[in-house]
């Protein structure tokens, strides 16, 4: 009879330990209405500067369309001498059967002592205009899970201007390691 009462008053112990843990733990006061941590960054997208003797189409053709393969540098400013902050890859297939592809990404990449890592930027519906909204889909490094709008104008000088407004999940959830 001993061993019962042992084992029942222990199973007592540890479901009102950890009821007790659970309403006096610093997550269950955290107020869960707090906003995402944002971000708003302005870059710029150069060509590449390539001698004509040098030049290599950049466009790759499948079935009779165009496959956009690009590797640009991504700068603070609009002009060439701008201090460079990463690389604009991407590989863009701008016809209809390939629309809402996985293919159709951007990358950018970032290496700067503030940032680190890169985004990717879904280009589905591409349609050739003045200003293109396109969606972040994710990142890595400084730029983990981020999500937001990339808003991309072509500038007079064969530069794309790039507007990136980013949201990222609240990282107070996340396991430490």
């Amino acid at each position: 009879m001993l061993p019962r009462i042992i084992f029942c008053v222990a199973v007592v112990l540890a479901t009102l330990t950890v009821v007790l843990l659970a309403l006096i733990s610093p997550a269950a006061r955290r107020n869960h209405s707090s906003k995402s941590p944002s971000m708003a960054l302005s870059l710029y997208i150069q060509q590449p500067q390539i001698a004509s003797s040098d030049m290599q189409s950049s466009v790759a053709q499948i079935s009779g369309a165009g496959a956009f393969v690009f590797h640009h540098t991504l700068t603070e400013g609009p002009e060439k001498t701008s201090r460079s902050v990463g690389k604009a890859q991407g590989f863009i297939v701008p016809i209809e059967q390939f629309a809402h592809s996985a293919f159709n990404i951007i990358y950018l990449t970032f290496d700067t002592p503030h940032y680190s890592g890169s985004l990717s930027v879904q280009a589905n519906d591409v349609a050739h205009k003045e200003n293109e909204e396109l969606t972040v889909v994710g990142g890595t490094g400084s730029f983990a899970f981020a999500r937001g709008h990339a808003i991309f104008s072509n500038t007079q000088r064969q530069t794309y201007h790039v507007n990136l407004r980013l949201k990222f999940p609240n990282r107070s959830h996340s396991i430490p390691g």
